[in-house]
């Protein structure tokens, strides 16, 4: 499913238009997205978490060269799925 999708799934179960469907879709993503860039986590009861992880530099190799090769420090979006999805989907 991607997005054109999920707006229309949106848009069917909720009786609302394409265009508000999709603002609505749009809206929940830069939520969930502004949430994470000041580093808070987003929890949806019954469908899961999501949050930021730090990952530490680290050293790694240019598999066509083999040379050695500096990962910086970076902040991972991570999501963890609640039991109600888990359950959902099981």
């Amino acid at each position: 499913m991607n997005k054109n999708d999920l707006v229309a799934a949106v848009a069917s179960s909720t009786g609302l238009s394409k265009a508000d469907a999709s603002k609505a879709v749009d809206g929940v993503f830069g939520a969930i997205t502004d949430a994470l860039k000041s580093s808070d986590e987003v929890r949806l009861v019954g469908f899961g978490t999501f949050s930021v992880a730090q990952r530490a530099a680290s050293e790694g190799r240019n598999p066509r060269t083999g040379e050695k090769i500096q990962i910086p420090a970076s902040k991972q979006p991570k999501f963890k799925a609640g039991k109600g999805l888990k359950d959902a989907v099981n």
